[in-house]
């Protein structure tokens, strides 16, 4: 390859980050683009996309639970997303306490004291008697405890001594047994005014061996103390045959012994009010989907708190991976059969393995971006509660990533990805089909806008475009909303009207990394690259001045050729400039560079004159990949010669061969390959269209129709258009146009009242192959100025004397 000049050198100053990211981006896409796993690298780039997006959309209270405080001002509009049925504890908990404090105490009633007290003294007589009749009456000490214990109290002296000096045991127990039975014919309490306090509160009276019901004691219901009842001991009277001072030491006895018949059974009331707690069912209001719960600006107030706290801690772990999932197969769902469908239906739609990727890492970063303008707006409307959150939404970039796409690929892809993109938007704002619509519309007005971007000024138009939508669709919001007559309206108009300019403004940054980063060609960048003084065609016009005029004549002819036919133009136009770009480095070894001289395909074989002229197809791909040209100019550069025969070279070696039917003839063919694209297709037919006009004599309009019509239908029959979308309708045309710019370049002048010069002989040169295909012939000595015509003393125009 031959070198160029140092101030012709690509450009060597691009960042680091960008060159090391290219390269990452296209080690990538090779691995993606590996026949061998084609659709098993969808398919992983598809779930991974889906992935993503699923952690995009998928709100982030799913995955972590806010924290509200009372007091604070609610950033933005919280509503219910969906039907909820949730507990007011507040209320739920004051209703169990009440029904906890309104369960009656449960008291105990020993029927059995009386026979109790009967049965101590009734033993502790039989011990006294027993130890009478075993003459033991002399361990008084040993006695003594074993009356403490029996009787449940501690005896003095004087009452073990007037117990002891009792002789009529049935008698004393029978009085004893009348008197506790007079004194437990009322209930006993150990406090009567706690009683009385419980009374008035409620008391259920129970058996204390069998906790069957009683009664339901009211505030009638009458109960003496401990207290109370040992003084009514001693105003009893016993019929017993003592003295006075022995009966009244046994009453003081009895009156020791006594204990309340009724008492407070703690744990069974404590059993009551857990049971009437738990009688009371939780109280339960609904909250209806979309429902609001606090309003932006507002402060939250503790039931709010309370509400919120409620939904998001009744959320399980399994409830959140169930809503992820939601969210996962809703993203699945949109992105594949849109995409399926316009597979199958939708003519134009064929993004390739880089255009997926394209569209991948294009719908990851909007929805990033879409995301941190959600926390913007969250943000910004607890800033500024009197504009609101939802009103910030008209600043984010909804039409950025279709204008992106159109811009880049084609209306049809662009027209699928809004229909997938917009309703993915409304999912992210909690089902808003306001946001489904703005950003539905938004996409497609901006797509149509970028449709024909030429320069970035049409971007910043679309971008206008898009604001005059927003403000329309912005204002038909407020007019349903009933919030037309408002200072939101206000807001809503001017934030819509600078949402267009940040899609343009962020389209505009963009473009450039992406066409960088993923090769491709833009109008934009074909505009830059058609620019005939860039360094790669200016050193060709140095270099080869026949190839350069040679492309410039085909890039006039395929631009023609591709309005006729609605192709690209532009694209077609660039490629045509490049297609020969190979030649640079070889430039005399191809006619139309050869003005007189040698031959330099005389001293070769016809095989390594082929392989030269194959050869400048490669070197002209290296040297769009080194001037970073694009992708599809490196494609049309390699098809732009197809599949086609070096005929001449081909002959001349069968001629010159002693067995002509051992000459292959793929070896004198051109690798291809075959045209892929229109564009492709024009410039393969435009070449050997132009090249094959230079050998016209008398290039009068019939014979430049017989060739233009000879050289196509050659081509066609040769098979190197069975691979693009042109049809025969499309040939028609494009023969029209050839004829039409031909006949332009070669029309008729008037003639000169004097030669300019003379030739030594007329004819054409011998049509060659492509101009790449047969070594030039001499040239003819056009050297014979008429020296007898005026201006014989002026020197020649040109002459070095």
């Amino acid at each position: 390859m031959m070198p160029v000049d140092g101030n012709e050198q690509p450009d060597k100053t691009r960042s680091t980050l960008l060159i090391v990211g290219e390269r990452l981006f296209n080690s990538l896409l090779e691995r993606f683009s590996a026949p061998q796993s084609v659709k098993r690298n969808r398919i992983i780039l598809f779930f991974l996309t889906v992935t993503l997006l699923t952690l995009l959309l998928t709100p982030g209270q799913q995955f972590s639970r806010p924290v509200y405080k009372v007091g604070e001002i609610a950033a933005s509009d919280i509503r219910a997303t969906q039907d909820y049925l949730l507990e007011d504890r507040q209320l739920t908990e004051k209703k169990r306490l009440d029904a906890e404090s309104a369960a009656p105490y449960v008291y105990d009633l020993n029927v059995a004291a009386p026979h109790e007290i009967t049965q101590r003294f009734d033993k502790a007589v039989s011990s006294i008697a027993a130890a009478r009749s075993a003459e033991k009456s002399s361990d008084r000490a040993g006695l003594r405890n074993s009356l403490n214990q029996i009787l449940g109290i501690q005896l003095s002296d004087p009452e073990f001594a007037a117990i002891m000096r009792f002789r009529s045991d049935r008698v004393l127990v029978g009085e004893i047994n009348r008197l506790t039975g007079l004194i437990f014919a009322n209930k006993v309490v150990s406090d009567k005014r706690l009683f009385t306090s419980d009374l008035a509160h409620g008391i259920q009276m129970q058996d204390s061996r069998t906790c069957e019901l009683l009664a339901t004691l009211d505030r009638s219901f009458t109960a003496i103390d401990l207290s109370e009842a040992q003084k009514r001991v001693f105003e009893i009277h016993l019929n017993l045959t003592a003295e006075t001072h022995d009966i009244l030491l046994i009453k003081k006895i009895i009156a020791k012994s006594l204990l309340p018949n009724l008492t407070l059974n703690r744990e069974a009331t404590e059993e009551r009010r857990r049971a009437a707690r738990e009688a009371v069912a939780p109280i339960l209001f609904q909250l209806k989907r979309g429902e609001m719960i606090v309003r932006s600006g507002e402060r939250f107030t503790e039931d709010q708190v309370r509400r919120l706290g409620q939904i998001y801690a009744g959320r399980s772990v399994v409830a959140r991976l169930a809503i992820t999932a939601g969210t996962f197969c809703l993203v699945m769902i949109l992105c594949y059969f849109p995409y399926r469908f316009a597979r199958k239906n939708v003519r134009k739609f064929s993004p390739g393995n880089k255009d997926l990727m394209l569209l991948a890492l294009v719908t990851l970063f909007h929805f990033t971006l879409l995301r941190i303008g959600l926390m913007f707006s969250t943000a910004m409307g607890g800033a500024l509660p009197s504009v609101g959150a939802a009103n910030f939404y008209y600043l984010l970039p909804f039409a950025f990533a279709p204008m992106l796409v159109r811009i880049i690929l084609n209306s049809e892809v662009a027209l699928v990805y809004c229909a997938v993109c917009a309703p993915l938007a409304g999912a992210m704002f909690d089902g808003s089909m306001q946001v489904v619509i703005f950003a539905l519309m938004g996409g497609v007005v901006g797509a149509h806008g970028v449709r024909q971007c030429k320069d970035r000024g049409v971007i910043y138009s679309a971008g206008l475009k898009v604001s005059v939508v927003n403000v329309a669709l912005a204002l038909s919001f407020q007019i349903l909303g009933d919030g037309f007559f408002s200072l939101q309206t206000v807001y809503c108009a001017f934030y819509a009207l600078i949402g267009g300019i940040v899609n343009a403004t962020l389209v505009t940054g963009i473009i450039p990394a992406v066409e960088s980063l993923f090769q491709y060609s833009t109008d934009m960048k074909l505009l830059e690259y058609s620019n005939l003084n860039s360094p790669l065609l200016h050193n060709l016009m140095v270099r080869a001045p026949g190839t350069y005029h040679h492309s410039v004549l085909v890039g006039n002819l395929v631009e023609a050729a591709a309005e006729a036919i609605h192709a690209n133009p532009l694209l077609a136009k660039v490629a045509a400039y490049y297609h020969d770009i190979g030649k640079v480095s070889k430039p005399l070894y191809f006619i139309e560079n050869v003005r007189g001289g040698d031959n330099k395909h005389d001293k070769l074989s016809p095989s390594m004159s082929a392989l030269i002229l194959i050869a400048h197809v490669k070197e002209g791909v290296e040297l769009a990949r080194e001037y970073r040209l694009g992708s599809v100019i490196i494609d049309i550069i390699r098809q732009s010669h197809g599949s086609s025969l070096i005929s001449f070279f081909y002959q001349k070696a069968k001629t010159q061969s002693s067995e002509p039917a051992a000459i292959n003839e793929q070896d004198f063919r051109y690798p291809g390959p075959k045209p892929q694209t229109r564009e492709a297709g024009l410039v393969l037919l435009a070449d050997a269209v132009e090249a094959a006009s230079r050998t016209l004599s008398d290039p009068t309009p019939a014979r430049i129709q017989g060739l233009v019509q000879k050289i196509i239908n050659n081509i066609f029959i040769d098979g190197q258009l069975d691979e693009c979308e042109l049809t025969l309708k499309n040939l028609h045309e494009i023969a029209k146009s050839f004829n039409r710019v031909l006949n332009g370049i070669y029309h008729h002048r008037i003639d000169y009242p004097e030669p300019a010069f003379k030739e030594k002989s007329s004819g054409g040169r011998k049509l060659l192959e492509n101009s790449d295909s047969e070594p030039p012939a001499a040239s003819p000595d056009v050297d014979t100025a008429d020296k007898k015509s005026s201006g014989e003393g002026l020197k020649r125009l040109g002459s070095s004397r």
